[in-house]
């Protein structure tokens, strides 16, 4: 089911962020309108929701990062007091705030495959110690650095997923979106409780509604109520708003 406006939200989040973060990892964007790279005719479909990109090869691994104890994280803790295979300290509560974030990478799956969280190794002997060790520590930078404007924005940002490419000369590149209600979990600030799970304004509201409403999970979806567009719509657009709001 389409959320209106949710395209130009993706895109706007993302440019403001591959701007703002540029000094710690380029991105993938171009400073060139996509209007100009297009017909005329086709000017109004990339209008604000789009970003003109290089072309490079994206790597196979998501560069997971999580700052909070939360959805299969928590589940795993309380099988194994761990996330990923990263110890934690005993005694965390569903929502708490980890100690530092932890950086836990996936597969990179198919199309209507599931991703696969592996180890730190795991992705070493994919990509390469090096490169896997550059992500990690790029994930992370970028993890903070966000997390720390968002919540001048009154935006906990508790976790969150980044891509990254190659150039041409091998040089580590962001790549795909960033730090959207899509690919984070956006609380706001002035209701976190630690204990229980936040609202949000990212796509767990729409997670939550197909948990309650018993689908088994398998394609095709259910069609969302109007009301659950409607509102989704909301939360996303309030997440841009907060955070691109002037200084």
């Amino acid at each position: 089911t389409p959320i209106p406006g949710k395209g130009a939200v993706l895109t706007k989040v993302s440019a403001f962020w591959f701007d703002r973060l540029k000094t710690i990892v380029p991105s993938q964007a171009l400073d060139i309108e996509p209007e100009s790279v297009v017909a005329d005719n086709e000017r109004d479909q990339v209008a604000g929701r789009a970003i003109v990109v290089r072309k490079l090869k994206a790597l196979p691994v998501e560069a997971i990062v999580r700052g909070y104890l939360v959805g299969s994280g928590w589940k795993e803790y309380q099988a194994s007091q761990s996330v990923c295979g990263i110890a934690l300290p005993p005694g965390l509560r569903q929502a708490d705030r980890l100690p530092e974030p932890i950086f836990t990478p996936s597969t990179k799956a198919a199309v209507g495959a599931h991703d696969e969280n592996i180890s730190f190794e795991a992705t070493a002997a994919l990509i390469g110690a090096a490169l896997a060790a550059q992500i990690r520590d790029v994930s992370l930078a970028l993890y903070k650095a966000a997390a720390e404007y968002a919540l001048t924005r009154g935006i906990i940002i508790a976790d969150t997923k980044f891509e990254f490419g190659l150039d041409a000369a091998g040089r580590l590149v962001w790549i795909d979106e960033a730090l959207t209600p899509d690919s984070s979990r956006f609380w706001p600030a002035d209701q976190y409780r630690p204990g229980s799970n936040p609202p949000s304004f990212d796509k767990q509201f729409v997670r939550d509604w197909l948990e309650a409403s018993g689908w088994n999970k398998r394609p095709p979806g259910p069609v969302l109520p109007p009301e659950i567009v409607a509102r989704t719509a909301e939360k996303y657009g309030e997440a841009m708003t907060r955070l691109l709001a002037a200084d």
